[in-house]
Parts: structure tokens; C-alpha cells; sequence
């Protein structure tokens, strides 16, 4: 490899981790949704159903850490340990690289709690993990604002397709909350 192939190698590792970690985050969100919404029924569901979510939640926060480490080591752009733990330091577009600290910080906080569920109570548990919508939104501004590749077709259609999908399953899963919160009284 050359001089210059090296010299990329973190960028293009930076890029290729930031875009598998919101496909991660995005099909964990998703799968999550599915889960909690009973699409598939309300029959019991095999162990590797949840297994699943909880794999690819943890494949997220890993893929996340590739991007921010290989940040911190590639040469193109400086970010240091300031500009990838504090909002609004960067120099390169301040805003986009504040909204990623900030989905850092959520998704550290949703898989932790999420690892530690049987030492939380259940509304505690819930109340974090309720923080994956936001996390996602935030996520995928920083991808749509941020990222260099934002502009190639099929990470375009992967951003407004997945966001359709888990806007459209976010509001079943209103509907159903809501729906039995108003079950009518039998007299």
C-alpha cells in the first residue's frame, strides 16, 4: 500500500464505521419496534428474537467505537479526545459533529442500561431505553449531515427508507399504547 492508500486507511475505516454502526443502531431501533409492537403475533417468541435485538444493539455501540477511534487516529481531519467527547468543538461542521457526540452519549447509555436491566427497575429501564428515539434521530442527522458519503444513492435511500419504516412503526406502536389505555367499560 502507499504512502497515500496508509495515510487514508483511517478515513476511509472512520467512514465505513459510522456507516456500519447506523445501519446497526437503525436495525436494533427497528427490530425493537417490531418486537414491541407485535407485528409478528403475540405468541410466544424464541429466545434468539430478543437475542437478536440485543446483538446487533451491542454491534452498534462496537462499529461506533471503530468510528470514533479511527477519528481520533486519522489525519485528515483532527479530532481529538475534545472534539469527540464535547459538543460544538469541532471545527469541521460543529453542529453535525455535535449531534454525533451527543447519539455517542445515548447509545452508551441505552446498552449499558440494557446490560445491566436485571439490576434496574423496570421503569428505570424503560425510561433509558425510550432514549433510542432520540439516539436515532440524532444519529441519523449526523450521518445526513456530517458524513461524506451522505450524498451516494443508496445511503440516501437507506436514511429515507429506514426513517419512513421506524416513523411508521413508532406510530403503530402509539396507536397501541394508546388503545389500551382507552379500553372501553363494560356496564
Amino acid at each position: 500500500m502507499s504512502a497515500g492508500g496508509s495515510d487514508q486507511l483511517w478515513w476511509y475505516l472512520a467512514r465505513s464505521g459510522g456507516v456500519a454502526a447506523w445501519a446497526m443502531l437503525a436495525f436494533s431501533v427497528l427490530w425493537g419496534l417490531v418486537l414491541s409492537t407485535k407485528v409478528f403475533g403475540s405468541r410466544p417468541r424464541p429466545n434468539w428474537v430478543l437475542d437478536l435485538h440485543r446483538f446487533v444493539g451491542g454491534a452498534a455501540v462496537i462499529f461506533t467505537g471503530i468510528h470514533v477511534l479511527s477519528l481520533v487516529l486519522d489525519s485528515y481531519i483532527e479530532f481529538g479526545l475534545r472534539e469527540i467527547f464535547v459538543p460544538f468543538t469541532s471545527s469541521y461542521r460543529p453542529a453535525a459533529v455535535a449531534w454525533g457526540v451527543i447519539a455517542l452519549y445515548l447509545v452508551l447509555a441505552v446498552e449499558i442500561t440494557s446490560l445491566l436491566r436485571k439490576r434496574l427497575s423496570k421503569r428505570a429501564w424503560r425510561a433509558t431505553h425510550y432514549l433510542s428515539f432520540p439516539l436515532f434521530i440524532l444519529a441519523t442527522a449526523h450521518g445526513v449531515t456530517a458524513g461524506t458519503d451522505k450524498d451516494t444513492f443508496l445511503l440516501r435511500a437507506a436514511f429515507i427508507g429506514v426513517t419512513a419504516a421506524v416513523g411508521g412503526l413508532t406510530a403503530a406502536r402509539a396507536a397501541q399504547a394508546a388503545d389500551t389505555q382507552h379500553v372501553p367499560s363494560v356496564l
